[in-house]
């Protein structure tokens, strides 16, 4: 018995909209902020799937292995900007809400590298991608992605 549900074919037109304001939002943020903030989320929601596709998307994107493997311990990885920390501190912050309205420090830092306007873009990503997440874990989604063979 197979329980996963292709949610494109048994929703279209509303899968249709929620990719299409998906891909508008990835787009208004610089692209390597926006992987960082998809991986990081997918990592601490267990989404497999998520994780998955969002790092091979930001190889493609020119991000390095490094910091994608250093993604999880950011706060003591020196490679990550200031505002991707702020971007980082916020993800975690929203995602992880029901732990705790903790988020006072995050919404400080993300105030000095954030416009009023990116953040909204960015909150709107970090739901975006929590979203995501619990289509494709509760739906049991697998979406292969290309991979190149070791060297």
């Amino acid at each position: 018995m197979n329980d996963t549900i292709d949610p494109y074919a048994a929703a279209p037109q509303l899968m249709k909209s929620w990719t299409a304001l998906g891909t508008a939002i990835g787009e208004s943020l610089e692209p390597s902020l926006i992987e960082l903030v998809k991986i990081r989320a997918s990592q601490i929601n267990g989404c497999a799937n998520c994780i998955n596709m969002h790092t091979y998307e930001a190889r493609q994107k020119g991000e390095t292995e490094q910091r994608i493997y250093l993604l999880s311990a950011w706060r003591e990885a020196p490679c990550y900007t200031d505002r991707e920390r702020a971007a980082l501190a916020w993800t975690e912050a929203l995602t992880q809400i029901a732990q705790g309205h903790t988020h006072e420090a995050a919404k400080e830092a993300l105030n000095w590298e954030f416009t009023e306007e990116e953040q909204v873009k960015l909150t709107l990503m970090i739901n975006i991608i929590n979203g995501w997440n619990r289509i494709a874990v509760g739906f049991g989604l697998w979406y292969d992605m290309p991979m190149k063979a070791a060297a």
